[in-house]
């Protein structure tokens, strides 16, 4: 059994080696670690994998003590002793048999998964029952760190429903419905170097993802991907210290200069504060908001369309020396009209919003300038020595599941992502403006709406997070009020702005979302 290997998924869909070629695996491995129907992997491949029986296990080991003598017969075993040898035999052989037949009728790696996710609990042999005194069937014993997270718990029309982070959650129902779209295996001798492709500027960068990058960003129509250098980083968050590692100014180039001023719109996505000032750094410091700001040299942060708002920005400050850093995490066609195909100097996107992977922590900058790239690159090698691999094929995976949607005719209709992601975001804006009306003591803003060059059709914008103000005259902290009521959000003093306004998450799963809305009706 390749206990090395790593699975993310239940078919063998291949592995990146070199440009986005894919190599086929050579076993399939099941929920219990088993190996799956299949191909049987060669003595050479088993061998390279750790494959193979394990021999020690197998072996005996009631071996009687001491040397036998030399020269000397041993003697005869008694009869009892080969009848209990071949009892032993008969119960193993019988065990493997039984093993074999659970193993070829157990379920699927999904069903496995939606199984650990309705009853997050530790599997035993026998029938026992589950925290709810429900009687279960029996189950293989299997380890709790071979159990995968299911995220938050379930929640019930009782529980506190946590809306402060953009959890991407809303989306498992889609990728659960993909079947082996976006699944793969990798072998345990694979990505085990540090190098990916040591003649790019980011040398940790696999090449099998800067092509389903650049692919993405052409079919989509969002961002401009020829002349740009591809950089990866752990989440658009380290991509976003790199890029003030590298624009502020070199330690030592200046005598006595300032550290550079970082600003940004409010309301601001309520990170970049704390992200610019967490290590005290000399080189950069948070400045507030850009509207305010006097001054030439700074880094003004964009983001658009804007976290928490949902306002599509562009820069307000201007100077020679002044850089604009452009978060576009939210420029996909579930959440607004793409309307142009954006070029600006740095670009910052992620994986956790464009389709929903935010645990497979992968972000991706667009950089026209080499030298800022190349600097880039030398904050994400000395903060973390590159990127894992593991992470980066499997969002290689996923986004190439997305462009496929969308490009291979013999790929279904409910396959494609952002159909799904925008019929989702439509209902629960829908939801959620009914909801505020119902409760009258609550404010949105207002609908806006473009031409999407993606669709081919006019789009109204649904933002991933709502901002939501309440406006009865006794409130005076929206996000305490809602605390009261057991619903968790963020404050809008946070972003730069009134604590009368929250942020709200759109993203969280369906039951979470449904308990939310009815409840925020019933306030008054």
């Amino acid at each position: 059994m390749p206990s090395a290997a790593l699975h993310l998924g239940t078919a063998v869909e291949g592995s990146f080696q070199g440009a986005g070629d894919m190599v086929p695996s050579a076993r399939l491995l099941t929920p219990n670690g088993g190996a799956a129907a299949g191909p049987a992997p060669s003595r050479r491949e088993e061998t390279a994998n750790g494959g193979g029986p394990d021999l020690a296990a197998l072996r005996p080991t009631n071996r009687p003590r001491g040397k036998a003598q030399a020269g000397k017969p041993r003697k005869r075993a008694p009869i009892w002793n080969l009848q209990a040898a071949v009892f032993v035999s008969v119960v193993l052989n019988v065990g493997l048999l039984l093993q074999h037949y659970v193993n070829s009728t157990a379920p699927s790696h999904h069903h496995h998964q939606e199984h650990l996710q309705a009853c997050p609990m530790h599997l035993d042999a026998g029938v026992g029952r589950n925290k709810r005194g429900r009687q279960e069937e029996p189950q293989l014993s299997m380890p709790k760190a071979g159990a995968p997270s299911t995220g938050k718990p379930a929640v019930t029309p009782d529980s506190v429903i946590n809306l402060d982070h953009g959890d991407p959650t809303m989306f498992e129902e889609f990728w659960r419905g993909t079947g082996s779209a976006a699944e793969i295996v990798i072998p345990g001798w694979q990505t085990m170097s540090y190098f990916s492709d040591v003649g790019n500027v980011c040398w940790f960068l696999e090449p099998g993802l800067d092509h389903e990058v650049r692919r993405l960003h052409r079919l989509v129509g969002n961002a401009a991907v020829d002349g740009y250098h591809v950089l990866v980083g752990t989440g658009s968050t380290q991509l976003f210290m790199a890029a003030l590692y590298a624009l502020s100014p070199r330690a030592g180039s200046a005598a006595g200069a300032a550290p550079m001023s970082v600003v940004s719109t409010a309301p601001y996505y309520s990170s970049y504060p704390a992200v610019t000032d967490f290590l005290q750094s000399g080189l950069f410091r948070w400045a507030g908001d850009a509207n305010t700001f006097k001054g030439d040299t700074y880094i003004e942060l964009v983001c658009s369309p804007n976290n928490p708002d949902g306002a599509i920005r562009e820069a307000v400050l201007s100077s020679e020396s002044g850089i604009a850093v452009h978060d576009l995490a939210y420029y996909w066609p579930q959440y607004t009209a793409i309307t142009k195909r954006a070029d600006h100097d740095i670009m910052l996107f992620t994986v956790s919003k464009s389709t929903g992977h935010a645990g497979t922590r992968i972000g991706w900058a667009l950089v026209k300038d080499r030298d800022v790239a190349k600097r880039m690159t030398k904050f994400i090698e000395l903060n973390t020595i590159g990127v894992s691999k593991d992470s980066q094929l499997r969002a290689a995976k996923v986004l190439r599941a997305v462009s496929d949607a969308y490009e291979l005719p013999e790929t279904k209709e409910a396959h494609r992502l952002f159909d799904y992601g925008r019929r989702k975001m439509v209902e629960r804006w829908s939801m959620l403006r009914e909801a505020a009306a119902a409760s009258v003591i609550f404010s949105l803003p207002e609908e806006t709406s473009g031409f999407c060059n993606f669709t081919k059709e006019m789009a109204v914008t649904n933002p991933a997070f709502a901002w939501l103000r309440c406006d009865r005259e006794d409130v005076e902290d929206c996000a305490s009020f809602l605390r009261g009521h057991r619903i968790l959000t963020r404050s809008g003093s946070q972003f730069g702005a009134d604590p009368r306004y929250v942020r709200v998450s759109m993203l969280d799963r369906d039951d979470a979302y449904d308990i939310f809305v009815k409840r925020l009706s019933s306030l008054q």
